[in-house]
């Protein structure tokens, strides 16, 4: 099958990087052969049999995308470049205005499949902005005080983060 793409490929001057190219075995509920290479990553998505319901509320399996271990471990790494608990000199309005654009992008781009996956990363962005809070009130100084403090904000003015649209708030309560 590699040689008949690398052929076809070859037609219209173009050709495959056999390191990166893999032929995967979509497994899943009318495929149920077991083969080596099932997962694969693609564009910051993993496609590997996954939990689906179809119209009548039925589950089954099916080979479906959804956010990637590797996407997910990067935009982590890039929260954490932000530095969000450094910026005590800046309001919650000025964090919400520098870095929305990003979260925004992010939930665009990982919630057209699974878009559960994407839940604990924009948790991850609460914690970070919990470590704010306590950093610039001193009087909330313990973790459960300052996430009930930002869970308050958020149940105000749900709009101020692009997560906190989607439903992942801080707990208040």
């Amino acid at each position: 099958m590699q040689r008949r793409l690398i052929e076809r490929f070859a037609v219209f001057g173009l050709e495959l990087n056999l390191e990166k190219t893999k032929i995967v075995y979509c497994k899943d509920e009318d495929r149920k052969g077991n083969h080596k290479q099932t997962p694969f990553d693609f564009l910051g998505y993993t496609f590997r049999p996954r939990h689906a319901k179809n119209k009548y509320g039925k589950f089954f399996t099916n080979f479906l995308p959804a956010m990637g271990r590797k996407a997910k471990k990067a935009i982590r790494k890039e929260i954490r470049g932000w530095k969000l608990q450094l910026k005590s000199d800046k309001s919650l309005n000025d964090i919400a205005n520098m870095f929305n654009k990003q979260i925004q992008g992010w939930i665009n781009y990982y919630t057209h499949f699974y878009k559960s996956e994407i839940y604990d990363v924009l948790r991850y962005i609460n914690r970070c902005l919990i470590k704010w809070d306590r950093r610039k009130y001193k009087r909330r100084n313990s973790r459960k005080r300052a996430e009930y403090w930002l869970g308050g904000i958020a149940k105000r003015d749900i709009k101020l983060f692009a997560h906190w649209k989607l439903g992942i708030l801080p707990t208040a309560g």
